[in-house]
């Protein structure tokens, strides 16, 4: 056993979930992570001992908040490395955050958008709401029969029309392809557009510099990185940040109030309308320092050693039909095996104590590309073991034999 294996067979502790006496093996990381004691006692000793509202107020508790929940966007900006915190838009979540920059940058009538067929709905729906409010026009980049982004085709898209904005995944959450989003950004920049990237699948399985990426927006969520629910990320530039206009309106995002005339609070606020997810971005917090503590580093190479330690192993089941196969991807892997259904192959497992996913996987139309209406799903996460995948694979053999 090497030293990587030993460091995170002793984080597993760490998950009260993952200490049940009932089998379970939870293999579902991509839709959502577990969490770790230090962010459920972080938020349960908030709401006990300095639960108050932030910016608003001078007594004790809400300034003792405004602290916490300060810190945390500082966290945040230092994990991304953005500019400044200033360019930390707390969201409910990267869904959130994706239809705010959605309809932020289509203002302008008639604007282009260019997404790529591997996206998650939540990257798809916004723009065409956005398009039906103000006309804009969305295309579609294809992607090879791997899953990935062809830069070549993505050259000829850009040089064939002009477009606004370019909004794509930097992770898929079914094929798992790894997108260049560097290269990416330096072709969009050049044809004169923006860019903007779903981090959700990547944020919590490798180091992320948006600067270093090249990007103007970057969306992630707190509870696929170990944090809350209901709580995430909208990163943006920070010149862009302020000339956009804010999308949802109240308390907090204002300067002055009139009958006649509202002005805008200074960034992040001016998009954060209302009271904020106060607990759940202390929280989210929380969990970033505990990813800090454990090394984005350490956790892709760990997470990358399982799943290709279950690649290897999905070789000796004939029957498993594997669907993305590029060679960088996130740790995960959709699958199918003909003649069993993804539900009935997602409840044999939970039978035997293996949590994955089944449906669609919230990508009807990349299923559509593969001639295919549903899958099942494995996503790992460094609280994973070996040990865990070897028993998965048994179970899928098993599973060969029983509903076969």
């Amino acid at each position: 056993m090497d030293t990587l294996e030993k460091k995170f067979l002793k984080v597993r502790a760490d998950f009260p979930r993952l200490k049940s006496s009932a089998p379970f093996i939870y293999l579902d990381s991509a839709a959502t992570t577990q969490k770790p004691e230090v962010v459920i006692s972080t938020l349960a000793s908030f709401y006990r001992n300095t639960y108050g509202t932030v910016h608003r107020a001078v007594y004790s508790a809400a300034q003792e908040a405004t602290r916490l929940y300060d810190e945390a966007r500082g966290s945040i900006a230092w994990f991304i490395n953005a500019a400044g915190p200033v360019e930390v838009i707390f969201t409910r979540g990267a869904t959130d955050s994706l239809n705010i920059v959605a309809e932020s940058l289509t203002q302008v009538p008639k604007s282009k958008i260019l997404i790529s067929e591997m996206e998650h709905h939540a990257n798809i729906v916004p723009w065409q709401l956005a398009a039906e409010r103000t006309g804009a026009a969305i295309q579609v980049l294809p992607v090879t029969q791997e899953g990935a982004i062809s830069l070549d085709l993505l050259k000829k898209a850009l040089s064939r029309d002009h477009f606004d904005v370019v909004s794509i995944t930097h992770g898929s959450n079914i094929l798992g392809t790894i997108t260049p989003i560097k290269e990416i950004a330096e072709l969009v920049h050049g044809a004169g557009a923006l860019l903007v990237v779903d981090g959700a699948q990547t944020a919590g399985h490798m180091p992320i510099d948006v600067q270093a990426l090249g990007c103007d927006f970057f969306c992630f969520s707190s509870h696929k990185m170990c944090g809350p629910t209901s709580v995430g990320v909208l990163w943006g530039k920070k010149a862009l940040l302020e000339r956009l206009p804010p999308t949802r309106g109240g308390g907090d995002m204002i300067d002055q109030v009139t009958f006649e005339k509202t002005t805008w609070n200074d960034l992040p606020l001016k998009f954060e309308p209302g009271t904020p997810p106060i607990a759940e971005a202390i929280g989210f917090g929380a969990a970033i320092e505990y990813l800090r503590s454990l090394g984005m580093d350490s956790i892709q190479a760990w997470e990358q050693e399982l799943f290709r330690y279950f690649l290897e192993k999905s070789k000796a089941i004939p029957e498993l039909h594997l669907v993305g196969t590029c060679a960088e991807r996130c740790p995960l892997q959709s699958f199918y095996i003909k003649g069993i259904h993804p539900l009935d192959l997602a409840t044999f497992l939970d039978l035997k104590g293996i949590a994955v996913r089944s449906g669609t996987l919230c990508g009807q139309p990349i299923l559509k590309k593969y001639g295919l209406t549903e899958l099942t799903r494995a996503s790992f996460a460094f609280y994973n073991t070996k040990e865990e995948i070897d028993i998965f694979c048994e179970a899928l053999t098993r599973s060969v034999s029983v509903l076969l």
